[in-house]
């Protein structure tokens, strides 16, 4: 029987593993080697037990924005924040005219990937570096930068372009029954239009991006490798996950 790709762990909404998706010239990712996850500290007492009987080794935690420490000394975490603390107001500044959700995300996303392209090359080799059990990457929504993380990692393994953006996609149809609620709460009309953006999470969006970054590097081989990541690593995330 195929394992679940979406994973239930009490306190999180948007848990995927990264095994069952097709790969280019047949066979398909492998289960429980990398999971994408939205922030483990919602998780309760019995979400961790989760993980935990999962088999997870390592977490590596994309955040910058909080002080939260992890209490569980059995796992490996590293922490790999993907941003600086004034990033996002630069962001918002960069897309306050934008009005298209795809061209919004596209953007977003090339900015991070051309900025930050080191932090991403780190996140890539700490998944790289575990030999054995899953690796859980998260943020705090399970979508941007753990979204990004995701789509390098399946595409250098050999997951097809559009396989990636429905895969990223799925965290909106996740986020969809709380969505209404979190733009209301917004304290002025600009901050409801960004969160209106941010519930929106086309395919199309991560499509471009990785036939932009394509475009300009090769391959996204080649991105990681300009963005620091060794050749072996590479090839060692590409034979744990390949079925």
């Amino acid at each position: 029987m195929q394992p679940e790709r979406s994973l239930r762990w009490e306190g999180c909404c948007n848990i995927r593993d990264l095994g069952g998706l097709p790969l280019e010239g047949g066979g398909e990712t492998r289960f429980r080697v990398v999971v994408r996850a939205d922030t483990l500290f919602t998780l309760s007492e019995a979400g961790w037990k989760a993980l935990e009987a999962y088999g997870v080794r390592r977490i590596i935690d994309l955040r910058h924005e909080n002080d939260e420490r992890y209490e569980a000394p059995q796992f490996d975490v590293v922490q790999n924040p993907l941003a600086n603390p004034g990033t996002f107001a630069e962001i918002d500044d960069l897309l306050a005219d934008v009005g298209d959700p795809v061209d919004w995300r596209r953007r977003n996303y090339l900015f991070f990937l051309d900025r930050f392209a080191d932090r991403f090359g780190r996140a890539v080799s700490a998944v790289a570096e575990v030999e054995n059990g899953p690796v859980v990457v998260h943020c705090a929504g399970g979508v941007d930068r753990t979204g990004l993380v995701s789509a390098l990692i399946l595409r250098t393994v050999g997951v097809g372009v559009d396989t990636i953006a429905a895969d990223y996609a799925e965290s909106e149809a996740n986020w969809a029954p709380w969505a209404d609620e979190w733009i209301a709460e917004a304290p002025d009309e600009t901050e409801r239009g960004k969160r209106r953006m941010l519930t929106v999470m086309p395919p199309r969006a991560m499509r471009d991006v990785l036939v932009e970054l394509e475009q300009e590097h090769g391959t996204v081989d080649g991105y990681l490798r300009d963005a620091g990541v060794d050749q072996g690593d590479l090839n060692r995330i590409r034979t744990r996950l390949r079925g």
